[in-house]
């Protein structure tokens, strides 16, 4: 599939969210959807958990101070914004930067799969457990971070957020040793 078609289909699905009023509430006091960003044609995708101040204000995923160090990490490895796609579940802000509920998880999980069927990546990458805990139940990312798996015929890579990295410099490091496991995860599913 040509990347312009690809683009077209993302459009669709943006357009979607708007005319089926997803999560109404959320739409309501953000000040517009984020959809997600990058390149349709991308072996990876980076799933987050939901924007955040910056994002809502801008529009685009992961801008704000975890964006300027999920940059530095796909710089590490060889990458830039435009190589990979990025996006959220949950795909307008809550209010105050609260987690996402579960029922706003649910209400959108169908765009971002398909999302996924669009783009068509070899490797999803979950930041964060809510991203993980949607597409991969039951599973702790303490316990799982770094570990690719293999679901419905995808291949997953669970992370830390790179929020948590922020707040917690521990896990910066362990962030950016999962990290740089991603170009021999991808050979190997090449």
């Amino acid at each position: 599939m040509l990347t312009a078609d690809k683009q077209e289909l993302l459009d669709r699905i943006k357009a979607d969210i708007i005319k089926n009023n997803i999560c109404p509430d959320l739409a309501q006091q953000a000040t517009q959807l984020v959809f997600g960003e990058g390149n349709p044609d991308a072996d990876i995708v980076f799933i987050g958990e939901a924007p955040g101040k910056n994002e809502d204000e801008q529009g685009q995923p992961f801008v704000g101070a975890a964006g300027k160090f999920l940059n530095e990490m796909l710089a590490g490895i060889g990458l830039a914004r435009q190589d990979v796609y990025i996006t959220n579940i949950v795909k307008y802000r809550p209010p105050d930067n609260r987690d996402p509920l579960p029922d706003e998880k649910m209400a959108f999980l169908p765009y971002l799969r398909r999302q996924l069927e669009v783009i068509k990546p070899k490797l999803v990458v979950t930041l964060g457990r809510h991203s993980m805990g949607s597409l991969l139940p039951g599973l702790q990312i303490s316990r799982v971070h770094g570990q690719p798996k293999r679901y419905h015929g995808q291949v997953y890579l669970p992370l830390f957020h790179p929020a948590a990295a922020l707040y917690n410099g521990g896990l910066r490091q362990t962030l950016i040793d999962d990290f740089e496991r991603i170009p021999k995860i991808l050979a190997a599913i090449n």
